[in-house]
């Protein structure tokens, strides 16, 4: 185990859970909402919109696998904080 990972007490986010099921119900939310609006827009109107919701899903999923869980965050500030002290 590395010396920053000692110092650092492991949180909640490093299993997941958390991040995951956000993920999940923000999904869901997003495509329900998506649902609810295009039954009640014009097609030139609803099409619009699904671009929006759909990119914003798509942000979601991407944020969701490339960002860094929160342990991971602290762990690079703690370090930089290291660096600057040095």
């Amino acid at each position: 185990m590395s010396p920053l990972s000692e110092t650092v007490p492991p949180l909640a986010e490093g299993r997941w859970l958390w991040r995951r099921l956000f993920v999940f119900l923000t999904a869901a939310g997003l495509l329900r909402l998506l649902e609810r609006v295009l039954d009640r827009m014009d097609a030139a109107t609803a099409a619009r919109a699904a671009d929006g919701v759909l990119m914003l899903l798509g942000l979601t999923v991407v944020l969701y696998l490339v960002a860094p869980t929160a342990q991971q965050l602290i762990a690079f500030v703690a370090q930089l904080r290291r660096g600057m002290r040095a």
